[in-house]
């Protein structure tokens, strides 16, 4: 699998198969923000939001694909306050159903930290669902839980199900330009 950071243009260009990629995990039981089931209609309209936000700065986006599919994704969503350059989210880390179990989301999670280390990003955030498997995701690659929030958000399904938050300190590092095996354009600034 290739992982790279698209631009807007070039989100724009995938929309179709991040709209599926998108339904597709909610409908696989993922907690990141809707209901199932989930239209098609709906998530292309989310997409192309997030494309407008690319193309603002305040968006980075990277897009795994396995051959011609797209298989996953992850977002960093910067902040636009003077005083909180020093940290961004981590949004909408996906990974297809049957692209699951051989690695891709942790992949994309250290895709993320490591671009986000690289521009000077000292600390991200996030937020998931209690008790779902991103959760144990997170615990295993390092993430630090902070509390969690009783009924936060309702699951796919309408449940109101409790979030747990978390951070973690990436740091600067070494400015050598290497990327991961199979990933380019890892900088935001690039």
């Amino acid at each position: 699998m290739i992982v790279t950071r698209v631009d807007g243009t070039r989100l724009t260009a995938l929309l179709e198969e991040l709209a599926d990629l998108l339904a597709d995990t909610v409908d696989g039981g993922a907690s990141v923000g809707f209901l199932a089931p989930l239209g098609h209609d709906e998530a292309l309209a989310w997409w192309r939001e997030r494309a407008v936000a690319v193309a603002a700065g305040r968006l980075a986006v990277w897009v795994a694909h396995e051959g011609d599919r797209v298989a996953g994704t992850v977002s960093l969503a910067l902040p636009d306050k003077p005083n909180s350059r020093h940290r961004a989210e981590l949004v909408k880390l996906m990974v297809s159903r049957d692209a699951r179990g051989r690695g891709l989301g942790r992949r994309l999670l250290a895709v993320a930290e490591e671009a986000a280390a690289r521009t000077g990003i000292t600390l991200l955030h996030l937020d998931t669902e209690t008790g779902s498997p991103a959760e144990h995701l997170y615990r295993s690659a390092g993430w630090t839980r902070a509390g969690t929030i009783p009924d936060y958000a309702a699951s796919p399904d309408g449940v109101l199900r409790p979030t747990t938050l978390y951070f973690k300190q990436v740091g600067a590092l070494a400015a050598d330009g290497d990327s991961p095996p199979g990933v380019s354009g890892g900088g935001y600034g690039a």
